[in-house]
């Protein structure tokens, strides 16, 4: 056979497999994009595996362990998200890059944590030799629906390091915090509505204790929720004063005390017992 007609072929041969090797890539693109479900939808999913599960472990004769396995590993997950408030509610993923050594991916996570939602987009090289598998985030995007700069701050330094267990591990202490305040606030004002004031709503850091009658006497807490540079966080919880002039001239060392008294109850009975000490002393003004 002539070379210039063997040369014809191996090019047609070569762009052929070219070709293939594309095709192939986007297949396996479309195999691993996901999209986002809902409970109702998973729950789903879960019964149609069970029963094609059931199905095929009859005529096949699976290990009678494997779904033990399986049952434990969903109770397990079922533990942590008990345990740590996070739920995700929907996750896809994107190779950008395939190569011998490694692959580029793009992923995209979504999901609650207690009241708080949020929404994760990062790139995740992994790198594979003959000793280990190696994982690095890069482009991490974070989305906390929140306005407190505290977590703001939190946030951008999350992204600027690229540590996704350090924001996992925060974002469950800071979210189980604004959970517990927001419950709390809400208990006071079901137990006194016409005591109990949210000027920002449940969701706000603040809640003011005002006597129904006419005195003038008035108290705000201040919670807040602080975030440390390590992720770690803490109630930060202030009181504040508004007396009229007849009643400051008359009790003004105790009004003036009552601050420091107040973080004082807070460190020896909790925060709920000092807030409904507080409504005590506010029912009993004139």
């Amino acid at each position: 056979m002539d070379n210039s007609v063997c040369q014809v072929y191996e090019d047609e041969i070569q762009a052929l497999e070219e070709e293939i090797k594309l095709l192939t890539e986007k297949y396996e693109d479309g195999q691993q994009e996901s999209t986002f479900y809902s409970d109702e939808e998973i729950l789903m999913s879960k019964k149609s595996f069970w029963r094609e599960f059931q199905a095929e472990s009859k005529g096949h004769g699976f290990p009678s362990d494997l779904k033990a396995q399986l049952e434990n590993l969903e109770r397990d997950l079922s533990f942590l998200m008990k345990l740590t408030g996070i739920h995700f509610t929907g996750h896809s993923k994107k190779t950008v890059e395939k190569t011998r050594n490694g692959t580029v991916q793009k992923h995209r996570l979504s999901g609650n944590c207690h009241s708080l939602s949020f929404q994760l987009k990062f790139q995740l090289l992994e790198m594979q030799s003959k000793e280990n598998v190696s994982a690095v985030i890069t482009d991490l995007s974070i989305i906390v629906e929140s306005e407190d700069l505290k977590v703001k701050e939190f946030v951008s330094s999350t992204e600027e390091h690229g540590s996704l267990l350090a924001f996992f591990r925060s974002l469950s202490s800071y979210a189980e915090w604004y959970e517990h305040r927001r419950r709390t606030f809400l208990h006071f004002k079901g137990k006194y509505p016409d005591i109990v004031t949210l000027p920002e709503g449940l969701l706000g850091d603040q809640i003011i204790l005002r006597n129904p009658k006419p005195s003038g006497f008035e108290l705000m807490i201040i919670w807040k929720i602080h975030i440390d540079k390590e992720g770690r966080s803490t109630p930060v919880l202030d009181l504040l004063t508004k007396v009229p002039e007849q009643v400051l001239e008359q009790k003004m060392a105790s009004i003036e005390e009552a601050p420091a008294q107040f973080r004082s109850m807070l460190l020896l009975f909790g925060i709920e017992t000092a807030i409904e000490n507080l409504i005590k002393v506010v029912r009993l003004e004139e």
